[in-house]
């Protein structure tokens, strides 16, 4: 599992662990009964704190995103049904779409010009081909 966290964003680390986990849920990513990393393996790997990874889990946990079975591991749980998985992708754009202007922000770039660059790569999205993904990045 691939996780990127901006530690210049000013979003607390445990919120970018959420918001990612929930993102590769509401994308496909993550199935139902796909187990996590632990806690320790995932704080190793993201070069973070164990308390902050601990937080995020416990935080998706309680929302029902996962399920942490003590001895076993944390899993995903099953699919959300219509309405939570409506409200975690409504969630997971919020939070894409607040990094895209905490970027912009950190570029000194006007609000006109974000607005500009969003309505044509949301044109050429809109109009895209078969293979427009592929040419991202």
């Amino acid at each position: 599992m691939k996780l990127h966290l901006d530690f210049r964003s000013g979003v607390p680390i445990y919120v970018q662990i959420m918001e990612h986990i929930k993102e590769l849920v509401v994308s496909g990513e993550l199935k139902p009964g796909e187990q996590l990393p632990t806690v320790r393996q995932l704080a190793t790997d993201l070069r973070v704190n164990f308390n902050t990874v601990a937080r995020a889990y416990r935080m998706l946990d309680d929302a029902g995103i996962i399920s942490t079975q003590h001895g076993r591991g944390t899993y995903i749980w099953d699919i959300p049904d219509e309405e939570t998985s409506h409200k975690l992708r409504q969630e997971s754009l919020e939070a894409i779409t607040k990094r895209y202007l905490i970027e912009a922000k950190r570029m000194n770039c006007e609000p006109d010009e974000v607005e500009a660059m969003f309505k044509k790569i949301l044109r050429d999205w809109i109009g895209e081909t078969d293979d427009w993904a592929l040419h991202q990045d």
